[in-house]
């Protein structure tokens, strides 16, 4: 079937899906039944396995089910009580006070005291830990443990988002004292699954932990299989070999809903996608180059040709929920004619401008995505040569090493507008592998942490989104829907997906008799 026919007969996609809303499955069982090995078509490859080091929906997305954070979000993203029973913050947003659990124990036995979350804290405040989350410690005075089952953090300054990135696991995470190096290999935590073992690029294997606090999971285990070829993946769950795979091919996803063996789930947004320049780089330390090739895409076009219309064309990078999201920036449109003005005027004829886009296989609509922007940039006498690189080079070499010209990335939990926002495009932020240096979004997002009035934030928020537009510091694509399939004998898949949309929790899924 051609594509513009599947199109037109699947509906796309958005029917029956919201902002934000996590549907129900096809068939659930009304009782769970306990046992039996759950196994996982994963979509990605895990990488380091540390909590506070890895960056990857890959891997946050299998440790969400070996740790469990001190608070935790409702699917309206308000902040409440887990390993922590109860806290409080003064009036003045300077001392938090976090009351801990009793009876909630690690992997190895040991009772979850103060000084595990001490040693979380300092550990991810730690430069030397190389911790992702390590800004949200950035305004930390001091943490201290009065007694085994309280923590008390004093701010220097007020750090409005303080308890809401705790709520993520790179922060907000409680590990055994003294773990830290045996994390990367070996993850021990006090979530609801032990880590059992990993083949690199191959498998994970996790065990049902059964002093979870909450009570012990209703399946014996999980066990990943890291099948990065959709095809591949599809094939697995449609013979059997797979209970459960996320990520449906996007051409697939009406034929997998008719089928009667299988059910799925949809949601959106699962994340969402931009277009990166390296602005070390000459000639795209000019907004004037970047304006240009931004101006050669048809995003809704991309959208359909890359996603099957698996998603939806955005300006603004918020979660559609936030208040922060800013319906009223919209994508530039095509215009051949003003992106040659804007490159003559930037010093470049046609044919002279050449540049190496670097995309990952890890995500096969990126190679899509770049191939169909290659033909546009080429009509607007731009010569772009894509590369594809696997995920391990794409984080060494675009994320680690920040070598590349122009490449693409999509960003997973970022729901938290602060998380979004500073780690993504404040100079410092651990996320902004770009080297974007802005002082004007340095200003703002900084203003955002001090601002006690989520008004006042969200305010700023779009401020800053309207900045990154204007600058064509990168160019936002899509949200993109989210998709699992899974035989009929899984049940619980109502209560799969995390808040954020990307985390997958498998405590209150079953496997039926």
């Amino acid at each position: 079937m051609r594509r513009r026919d599947f199109l037109h007969t699947s509906g796309l996609v958005m029917s029956g899906l919201a902002f934000g809303g996590l549907p129900g499955p096809a068939a659930a069982a009304a009782t769970p039944g306990r046992g039996g090995t759950l196994i996982w078509g994963h979509s990605e490859t895990t990488q380091n396995l540390d909590i506070h080091q890895t960056g990857t929906a890959s891997t946050l997305r299998l440790l969400q089910n070996v740790h469990d954070t001190i608070v935790t979000v409702d699917r309206s993203f308000k902040v409440l009580p887990n390993v922590a029973e109860s806290f409080d913050s003064s009036p003045d947003l300077l001392t938090y006070t976090f009351h801990l659990r009793p009876g909630v124990t690690f992997h190895t036995g040991a009772p979850v005291t103060s000084a595990d979350v001490v040693y979380s804290f300092e550990r991810v405040r730690d430069p030397r830990t190389g911790a992702v989350n390590f800004d949200v410690f950035r305004e930390v005075a001091s943490i201290e443990a009065p007694d085994a089952m309280t923590v008390i953090v004093r701010m220097k300054q007020p750090f409005a988002p303080f308890l809401a990135r705790l709520a993520e696991l790179g922060a907000g995470a409680v590990l055994p004292k003294d773990s830290g190096d045996v994390q990367g290999k070996m993850p021990v935590g006090c979530g609801p699954f032990k880590f059992v073992s990993r083949e690199f690029g191959n498998k994970v294997e996790l065990t049902a932990f059964d002093a979870y606090w909450q009570g012990r999971p209703y399946l014996d285990g999980v066990l990943s299989h890291e099948v990065t070829e959709e095809t591949v993946r599809l094939t697995g769950l449609q013979t059997g070999q797979f209970h459960l795979i996320n990520d449906i091919p996007m051409d697939r996803v009406a034929k997998v809903k008719q089928d009667p063996k299988l059910q799925v789930l949809s949601w959106f947004p699962l994340n969402w996608d931009f277009l990166n320049f390296n602005h070390d780089r000459k000639p795209f330390d000019d907004p004037r180059v970047r304006q240009a090739l931004d101006m050669m895409v048809d995003k809704e076009a991309l959208m359909q040709g890359a996603l099957w219309g698996q998603g939806v064309v955005t300006g603004s990078p918020s979660f559609p929920t936030s208040a922060s999201f800013d319906p009223a920036i919209k994508p530039r449109a095509q215009d051949f004619t003003a992106a040659a003005a804007l490159l003559r005027e930037a010093g470049f004829a046609p044919g002279q401008l050449q540049f190496t886009f670097k995309v990952t296989t890890n995500y096969p609509y990126h190679v899509q995505a770049a191939q169909i922007m290659q033909a546009w940039f080429e009509q607007g006498g731009v010569k772009a040569t894509t590369q594809q690189l696997t995920w391990a080079d794409w984080l060494s070499q675009c994320w680690v090493h920040r070598d590349f010209e122009v490449t693409m990335m999509n960003f997973f939990t970022l729901w938290e507008a602060d998380f979004l926002y500073y780690t993504l495009w404040n100079s410092t932020g651990a996320f902004n592998y770009r080297n974007i240096r802005d002082s004007a979004i340095d200003d703002m997002t900084g203003k955002a942490r001090r601002s006690a009035d989520p008004a006042e934030r969200a305010a700023i928020y779009k401020q800053v989104q309207q900045r990154i537009q204007d600058q064509t510091h990168d160019v936002i694509l899509w949200f993109r829907n989210g998709s699992v399939g899974a035989q009929q004998n899984v049940g619980g898949l109502d209560r799969l997906v995390h808040p954020n949309g990307s985390n997958l929790m498998f405590r209150n899924v079953w496997l039926k008799a």
